[in-house]
């Protein structure tokens, strides 16, 4: 049942890690909603790296962000988060796919594969909790700009990408818990079976001797050879 589960955890964050990858390059990151504005031919959307609008013909044309340093502070940290998450989530694969007792790959010791597993499931779990804190700090400020009525620009409603990478997050911080979880279950089953109590030989009783025997002993050696001739 534990490799069954170690199993299952590596492939719900492999899953989310590729949920992550494609959240990532999703254009939809943010839409432009019609709700105060006058203009509603065109639509706006972006993410992190482009934004792009369309008309209603289906004609649409997309610019990259021109310079990094003028961007906002909080889509430079999503970015940086968002590239965190999918690097700690490969390297949590990488060991996952090592410390998984269903493989043999490099010859471990079942000791150094339940550690190996282990980190991938914290690794994996680091990279949910990036992923879900730059969704969430992304979202939030499309809801304060939405809801503040001196905003002078254009407001935005929450894309499709971010509940993709929500679910992303979730998948991924579920199979690192699965994966910590199970090998440090398996950990202390392992130090319970190797703590044995000594072996103690069972003391064999003593034979009783019964008189007749102590007294053909003492008999025996009260009269020398030549009395039994």
């Amino acid at each position: 049942m534990s490799v069954a589960v170690e199993i299952f955890g590596f492939f719900i964050a492999a899953l989310g890690l590729l949920m992550l990858g494609v959240t990532l390059t999703h254009s939809s990151w943010r839409v432009s909603t019609v709700h105060g504005n006058v203009i509603t031919t065109s639509t706006i959307f972006e993410n992190l790296w482009y934004s792009c609008a369309t008309d209603s013909l289906g004609v649409y044309n997309c610019w990259e962000f021109p310079s990094m340093l003028a961007l906002s502070g909080y889509i430079q940290a999503c970015r940086a988060l968002m590239i965190t998450a999918i690097f700690l989530g490969f390297l949590g694969l990488f060991l996952g796919m090592v410390g998984l007792r269903c493989t043999n790959i490099g010859g471990l010791e079942p000791s150094r594969k339940t550690k190996l597993a282990a980190t991938a499931g914290a690794l994996n779990i680091l990279a949910g909790v990036c992923g879900i804190v730059t969704i969430s700090w992304y979202a939030f400020n499309i809801t304060r700009d939405f809801f503040d009525p001196l905003y002078p620009g254009t407001k935005y409603e929450l894309g499709p990408a971010l509940y993709l990478g929500w679910s992303a997050s979730l998948l991924a911080i579920l199979g690192g818990i699965c994966l910590f979880s199970n090998c440090c279950r398996s950990r202390n089953q392992d130090h319970g079976a190797s703590i044995r109590l000594p072996y103690k030989a069972p003391a064999t009783p003593a034979m009783p001797t019964s008189a007749s025997d102590e007294e053909g002993d003492s008999s025996f050696g009260k009269y020398g050879k030549n009395a039994y001739v």
